[in-house]
């Protein structure tokens, strides 16, 4: 190889290496992520993320528990999780903050029964098996529906199980009510043809958190600020493109066509700050669990809230 040619070979190495050197010099965001609230793939997708002034190192989970864990840790940045979920973290004292909220159709949260079931009622269920996940929305909404039914919260056998377990044991008869969220409704009443008996909708608020680990906050806070920004625009693409989002999102996450489009059809997910209603429904649901027994000792809500990040959302 003459000096011309190695001129041309180190130039394009050069060349191809720049990206790379100048992609590693960029802050990095670490993100926990659901498939619940597909965050990943709503901003890929949508292609909100181009040009962003970081990298964003994704961590993919399928419940709450490990989100939680990662935020506690320091191993996350942010991390999306239900309410409960969150306020059973803090209340443990974790350094964490509650940044910025979801909401979403309530009827993405819904307790099922098997197709057969004779259950129609939450009073149908007594003594009967319910799957439940300690701090999750499965546990929360089950303990809600027999409040609001008069019923005591030993009316129902309750298992601990992890959701993707209790998908599998609800149409084997293992159990015999589901309480849980997408994408798991839209596959049991798709595949399994398993019905709900009630949802969140009228018995919680059934919010979702943005929730940072508090000592990420500052030094991180511009590019905090950027990223939410950006998901909120990946939520608006994602409702004025709604099939053509759920057919990404069913490659995406091997899900069947059909279980996405069911669920991505009305999901109608969208963030925003913490507002006082956010805020109250917090505190509300905080004092819920305290009430059932959930929750050891009375939790102020207000003292993890951080609303600095509210004009991050326009």
């Amino acid at each position: 190889m003459n000096l011309k040619q190695r001129l041309r070979v180190t130039f394009a190495a050069l060349l191809l290496g720049a990206p790379l050197a100048q992609a590693a010099d960029l802050p990095t965001l670490r993100v926990g992520d659901q498939n619940y609230y597909n965050v990943r793939a709503s901003m890929e997708a949508s292609g909100v993320l181009e040009g962003a002034p970081y990298t964003v190192d994704w961590k993919h989970f399928q419940s709450a528990a490990p989100v939680a864990e990662g935020l506690q840790a320091g191993a996350l940045d942010l991390g999306f999780l239900g309410d409960s979920g969150f306020i059973f973290l803090a209340a443990k004292g974790a350094p964490v903050k509650l940044i910025g909220i979801s909401r979403q159709n309530p009827d993405t949260i819904a307790l099922l029964v098997p197709k057969d079931s004779p259950v129609k009622t939450i009073a149908d269920l007594k003594g009967k098996k319910v799957a439940y996940w300690p701090g999750a929305w499965s546990q929360q909404l089950t303990l809600r529906a027999l409040e609001k039914a008069g019923l005591p919260s030993d009316y129902v056998e309750f298992v601990k199980l992890m959701p993707i377990d209790a998908a599998a044991a609800l149409p084997r008869g293992s159990i015999d009510a589901f309480p849980v969220w997408e994408p798991y409704i839209s596959q049991q009443i798709v595949f399994s043809g398993a019905r709900p008996i009630l949802t969140a909708r009228n018995l919680m608020p059934g919010l979702s958190s943005i929730a940072a680990n508090a000592d990420s906050i500052d030094p991180k806070r511009a590019q905090i600020a950027d990223f939410l920004g950006r998901l909120q625009k990946a939520r608006v693409w994602v409702e004025a493109h709604k099939e053509q989002y759920a057919d990404i999102w069913a490659k995406k996450a091997n899900l069947d066509q059909s279980v996405s489009r069911h669920w991505i059809g009305q999901a109608a997910m969208s963030v925003g700050p913490v507002d006082s209603q956010a805020a109250a429904d917090y505190q509300g649901t905080a004092d819920f669990l305290l009430q059932t027994g959930a929750l050891p000792k009375a939790f102020d809500t207000s003292s993890v809230i951080d609303t600095s990040f509210a004009g991050a959302f326009h």
